[in-house]
């Protein structure tokens, strides 16, 4: 009996989701397709906010102009997160190599880990 009563809340409660969720307005975000790309959209996107947040009294638009942002932003720092994984294990792989006697294996590997740093350098 008192599961029945713990579960027809929570049923109920899970049934009504969808409704609720379908009324939420979503925003398009720029997409960052590249580390390149997520990098470029994070400072647009930090200094809008930033312009937003040195007005001297911030409206429920201008509050409203900042949350249609963050989608933008947070598409960038998931990739940005994604590549840093990727560059991390690029890393790992040229200090195996600078470990061993291979110089063109080094190489090609120190290579492909400046150019997927590139856009965190430039």
């Amino acid at each position: 009996m008192r599961l029945t009563y713990l579960a027809t809340p929570v049923a109920l409660a899970f049934f009504a989701l969808p409704s609720v969720a379908e009324e939420v307005d979503h925003y398009e975000a720029v997409p960052s397709e590249t580390l390149s790309e997520a990098m470029e959209n994070l400072v647009t996107y930090n200094a809008r906010v930033e312009e937003v947040l040195a007005r001297d009294e911030l409206s429920a638009s201008d509050m409203e102009e900042i949350h249609q942002y963050t989608y933008t932003m947070e598409q960038a720092v998931a990739r940005i997160a994604t590549s840093m994984d990727e560059i991390a294990a690029v890393l790992e792989d040229v200090h195996l190599a600078s470990e061993g006697d291979d110089t063109e294996d080094l190489r090609g590997k120190a290579a492909a880990y400046l150019e997927q740093t590139a856009p965190l350098t430039d």
